[in-house]
């Protein structure tokens, strides 16, 4: 007799490409230790019911304290550890949210310009992601159109 075990439906974690003034937000892992010190994408699990873009609002406030809006799903969806997979979607700050300050599993935040978007160690997992996004980020630089341009983890919490 052959076992066969149901197919487990993928959890979507979602990371934010959160786009302002022609740079990309990128958080630091301080947690778990085996993260710790790499940059990211920030962003989190959707819960159950949850859609999408009201996960990437909510975990925006959680990790970063800020007011954020989804703009656009960046094309592509990246597989994470089982059953983790990766979507993307560029967000921009709404008017009047605070500046991002790194409250939840990061211990450092920076705002990168197209051309330093490789100065820091990003996750391993986020790397196709952030090339994605380097195809339509430089359209927009500098003016913050790059947050409207494009369409718009590993189990981040």
């Amino acid at each position: 007799m052959t076992r066969t075990t149901p197919e487990t439906d993928p959890i979507v974690v979602v990371g934010a490409a959160l786009l302002d003034g022609g740079r990309l937000l990128a958080a630091r892992r301080s947690a778990p230790a085996e993260l710790a010190g790499r940059w990211e994408l920030p962003g989190g699990k959707v819960e159950v019911g949850e859609r999408p873009a009201d996960a990437l609002v909510r975990e925006l406030r959680e990790e970063l304290g800020i007011d954020a809006e989804p703009v656009g799903r960046v094309p592509g969806e990246w597989p994470l550890r089982t059953p983790y997979v990766l979507q993307v979607w560029t967000a921009r700050l709404r008017p009047g949210s605070p500046a991002p300050r790194p409250l939840q599993d990061h211990d450092d935040l920076r705002w990168l310009t197209p051309a330093e978007l490789w100065d820091v160690p990003w996750l391993d997992q986020d790397v196709p992601a952030v090339r994605e996004i380097e195809e339509t980020f430089p359209a927009g630089a500098g003016d913050g159109a790059a947050s409207r341009a494009a369409g718009p983890g590993d189990g981040r919490e």
